[in-house]
C-alpha cells in the first residue's frame, strides 16, 4: 500500500546525513500534521499498479551541500523502498522545503 511505501521511505529519509526532519509539501498538511500526528509526514507516495513515484520533502542542515543531501536521500530510499518491496522504483524526487541553522558557533 502507498501507506507502508511512505512508512519505509520517511525511515530511510531520516536516515540520510545533513537531514534534521522532514516538512510538509504545503500550508494545509502542515496544519493537518498539528492535529493529526502522521508517521508518513513529508512523504507522498504515487502507486498506479505499476510505477512507485515517491516525493520526499526535506529540511536540511544549514552547511551541507544541498545537492549532495537530495542525491543521498534519493538514493537511500530508492534502495530501502526496492529491497522491502522487491519492486523497481521508477521516481524518487527529493524537495527541499527548507533549511535549519542549528548551531551558531
Amino acid at each position: 500500500s502507498p501507506r507502508a511505501i511512505a512508512s519505509i521511505a520517511y525511515h530511510a529519509s531520516l536516515q540520510s546525513y545533513g537531514v534534521v526532519g522532514l516538512a510538509p509539501k504545503n500550508l494545509v498538511d502542515g496544519l493537518t500534521q498539528v492535529v493529526v500526528k502522521d508517521p508518513t509526514h513529508g512523504i507522498e507516495v504515487t502507486y498506479d499498479g505499476e510505477n512507485i513515484i515517491i516525493d520526499v520533502y526535506i529540511v536540511i542542515e544549514y552547511g551541507t551541500r544541498i545537492k549532495s543531501v537530495a542525491k543521498s536521500v534519493c538514493n537511500t530510499v530508492r534502495f530501502h523502498v526496492e529491497k522491502a518491496l522487491g519492486m523497481p522504483v521508477r521516481n524518487v524526487n527529493v524537495h527541499v522545503q527548507n533549511l535549519r541553522v542549528s548551531d551558531l558557533d
